[in-house]
């Protein structure tokens, strides 16, 4: 079984990507790994370089600025790096930039991938999703966070990167039949100082907004205030992956939230008394198909 990991990046440094974590983390799954360094205006590129790995190999491109809408650029460059994979390869494994596997997750997907080889119909694997906010101490547990992704897929040379690269499809727009397997990935784009969240905020709306659609996202940014801008958040109970942890102590991040605080609509609070009840979310977008 041959397994590549692969990612893209631009900019690591100066928008506090935790993207040398993101690699390292499910390295020891994967035999090679694309990075598709994209050009920066910082060390981006020594950054992936100095990680201490054979396994990764390193291809640099040019972002299109002139692609605004929808955040189609992100998911070009992830095409970009999942066309450089090795054509033999068995599974391919997507991380992004502020996302992280926690290290006990590695025999889980090991052994999904190994289970599922030689079952054609099983073109992906679904992970579960953790959403840290404003610290790492809380992570979102209301409906605007996706529960589930395709990290994990059969390169098949159809697949592509869907939308702003969240997910995958194949050419013919289907959807991939996946299996969803008892594994979460951490996601951290939300932990980040105050500035940094600015910063990054009104960066990344150019991919999503022309110049002249940019007046309000900019007042939004320069307006963010974490406590405002959530509607629900829990205390996280467990452990934060090992390659995080002098990120974390570095970080220091001061953010307090009561968590018996809910600002739902009443449409919202009847949604989430269904999915307590029953674990089934209304309405929710699946970018797949669970077999």
């Amino acid at each position: 079984m041959k397994v590549a990991g692969f990612t893209f990046i631009r900019n690591a440094i100066h928008y506090d990507y935790p993207i040398v974590e993101a690699i390292t983390s499910i390295l020891p799954l994967c035999d090679e790994f694309v990075v598709a360094v994209g050009n920066s205006e910082d060390d981006t590129l020594a950054l992936i370089r100095n990680i201490p790995s054979d396994k990764i190999r390193i291809i640099e491109t040019v972002w299109d600025d002139s692609l605004r809408e929808g955040g189609k650029v992100l998911a070009q460059e992830t095409d970009k790096a999942l066309a450089a994979i090795s054509p033999d390869v068995d599974w391919a494994f997507y991380i992004q930039g502020d996302e992280v596997m926690h290290e006990q997750y590695i025999p889980v997907v090991k052994k999904a991938m190994e289970t599922y080889l030689a079952d054609s119909d099983v073109e992906g694997l679904l992970f579960k999703y953790v959403h840290f906010y404003g610290s790492y101490k809380y992570y979102g547990n209301s409906r605007r966070w996706y529960r589930r992704e395709i990290r994990i897929f059969r390169p098949f040379r159809q697949v592509y990167a869907y939308r702003d690269a969240q997910g995958f499809r194949r050419s013919d727009n289907k959807k991939l039949k996946v299996k969803l397997i008892d594994a979460y990935i951490y996601h951290y784009g939300w932990v980040k100082s105050l500035e940094k969240i600015k910063k990054k905020y009104n960066y990344f709306y150019r991919f999503w907004h022309s110049d002249e659609q940019m007046n309000i996202p900019q007042k939004e940014a320069e307006n963010f205030q974490f406590a405002k801008h959530i509607d629900s958040l829990a205390l996280f109970e467990g452990t934060h992956p090992a390659v995080m942890q002098a990120r974390i102590k570095r970080d220091n991040i001061q953010f307090d939230f009561d968590t018996r605080q809910q600002n739902y609509s009443t449409r919202v609070k009847v949604l989430a008394w269904v999915e307590r009840l029953t674990g089934w979310r209304i309405g929710e977008y699946k970018n797949y198909k669970i077999i």
